[in-house]
């Protein structure tokens, strides 16, 4: 480039600006606080604004913020709705289900004392908390590389350049990136995150850990009507139309905010093996079911979105440490897939990397990557994870149902004590049959009341990117969807999908692959799912993306 990069310098920045990233910024600024000293932490946000391109569930457990901030309440923290009811349903076929005993459901899926929640709103409460102890953030960012010294120690971030053309080249609105360079640098970019992609591979970070797996999770927030409303009312299910034995898995879910709202969403698990499988269009067909639909009748969709969840567990999690920081919440793999709720394992893990940064900055003793994993194996965190750790592969290699049952003996009887260890080495990409021994489906066309195409879902999630900009999905090899995903797997991109960004349109010349970019909601399943590992998601210009109300 023509211009170089202004430089600013801090004691910490934090790529990220979700519950882990927010709750490792404030946790800092509080010990700062307590000691006196004086100390600089900024947060780089590649949404337009915190909170935008937060999307979950979400039941909450309150357990981190109950450290983090003992008088949330009367700061104000957005949670309204304490769980009333929990219900938990096998659907069985497209009309019947029945409610499972919660005496056969495993104790840490029990929600009473936890929150139905809007994470959004509580990633927007946070940023407020931290810019009032002096942290720094800087939304409609994106950090898009990692800058390093001559030891190859990273030393902070840039982030993207702002005005340039899809050919590259600089347009009237040219705006060169920032370095934020810092003496430790935190990544919580959620899943799947590009800079702790990079991270992960240069250092080896995951040399020693089991295959990490993903699911999507595809969620949209409705108005229902007031007499169908209870506020509190948590219902998960299993089976239809994934299937309890063989075929997909996953589950379902369906909370009862405040204000007559509902969120509600259908989770695949990206290990599925027919390439005709769309997880839209089975949330779609999974909302027809009597007992969502019953609830939904009469009320007005408002929002929808999508997004890749980490689901590996403890054994899949990578090194934590890497010269110059740490990588924390979902971008580490911090999710408890048993409690059916992340974001609180994902706050600790960003309160305990600040805990850690903080005596490296202060003590410079112990160093930062003995000092964080003695913190972790001490802390509930790892001990929640470690009681948990069998529950995704037990699914995996069992099914949902025998899977379920087993997790159902090792956490009620066992207490979380490993039984039979199960792994599942065969990454999610690697996981699609061929279309030629597969079962085409056949997805019912929306009916515009309950379900719906995707393109008018997209346009509920404010999805809005500078259309002449550099493609932020790169292809190695723009041969292979074609040559190579369209025999084999009638290219599944146009499936896994969950916003329409990639399509296959016949022409004259033949089939040829377009990839709508300006649709992308940032899920980061292409990453995960392509069979050829062809796609890399990178960040587009920042505050580009989905702009999530509520969510």
């Amino acid at each position: 480039m023509s211009t170089e990069r202004e430089a600013m310098e801090f004691d910490v920045v934090i790529v990220g600006g979700g519950p882990a990233g927010l709750s490792a910024a404030i946790r800092i600024m509080q010990l700062a606080a307590e000691t006196e000293d004086e100390i600089t932490v900024c947060v780089v946000e590649k949404g337009s604004e915190i909170g935008s391109h937060i999307l979950s569930g979400a039941i909450f457990y309150p357990r981190a913020l109950n450290e983090l901030f003992p008088d949330w309440e009367e700061r104000g923290a957005p949670l309204n709705a304490p769980v009333t009811s929990d219900e938990f349903y096998a659907f069985l076929s497209p009309k019947s289900s029945f409610k499972i005993p919660n005496a056969l459901i495993p104790k840490p899926i029990h929600n009473e004392g936890n929150y139905a929640i809007s994470l959004g709103n509580l990633v927007r409460w946070l940023g407020q908390q931290a810019e009032e102890l002096g942290v720094m953030l800087f939304p409609g960012f994106a950090a898009s590389e990692i800058l390093y010294d001559e030891n190859e120690t990273v030393v902070g971030v840039a982030t993207g350049d702002m005005g340039v053309d899809k050919d590259g080249v600089q347009k009237p609105t040219f705006m060169r990136g920032y370095e934020l360079r810092a003496k430790y640098t935190i990544l919580a970019e959620g899943c799947r995150g590009n800079l702790g992609k990079q991270l992960i591979q240069k250092y080896d970070l995951d040399e020693n850990s089991s295959t990490q797996h993903y699911a999507i999770g595809l969620k949209e927030l409705w108005e229902i009507e007031p007499d169908k409303h209870e506020a509190g009312r948590i219902q998960h299910s299993l089976g239809w139309p994934l299937g309890l034995v063989g075929g997909a898995t996953g589950g379902s879910f369906l909370y009862h905010l405040e204000n007559n709202q509902v969120s509600l969403g259908l989770i695949v698990d990206l290990s599925y093996k027919n390439p005709y499988l769309s997880p839209f269009e089975e949330f779609q067909r999974w909302k027809q079911h009597p007992v969502v639909k019953s609830q939904l009748k009469g009320g007005k969709r408002l929002s929808y979105g999508a997004r890749a969840i980490v689901k590996g567990g403890l054994n899949a999690l990578p090194k934590l440490t890497f010269p110059g920081g740490l990588l924390v919440g979902d971008d580490a793999g911090f999710l408890n897939v048993m409690k059916i709720k992340g974001s609180h394992t994902a706050m600790k893990s960003g309160m305990l990397a600040a805990e850690s940064v903080y005596e490296a900055l202060k003590l410079d003793s112990p160093p930062l990557e003995v000092g964080f994993q003695k913190k972790f194996e001490a802390s509930w965190l790892y001990e929640e994870l470690n009681s948990s750790k069998n529950a995704g592969p037990a699914w995996h290699r069992l099914g949902l149902l025998l899977g379920s049952a087993y997790s159902l003996i090792e956490q009620n009887l066992f207490k979380g004590r490993t039984l039979i260890p199960f792994t599942d080495p065969t990454p999610d990409h690697a996981t699609l049959k061929a279309v030629s021994s597969s079962q085409e489906i056949d997805y019912p066309k929306p009916d515009g009341e309950i379900s719906f195409d995707r393109l008018s879902s997209v346009f509920l999630s404010n999805t809005n990117h500078e259309e002449d900009q550099p493609c932020h999905l790169t292809l190695a090899d723009d041969s292979v969807p074609i040559l190579q995903n369209l025999p084999r797997y009638a290219e599944p991109a146009q499936r896994y999908c969950p916003a329409g960004v990639y399509e296959v349109l016949e022409e004259e010349s033949g089939p040829r692959f377009q990839i709508n970019a300006q649709n992308c909601v940032h899920c980061k399943t292409c990453d995960i799912k392509d069979p050829a590992q062809n796609i890399t998601w990178i960040v587009p210009e920042g505050a580009g993306g989905p702009n999530y109300p509520n969510m």
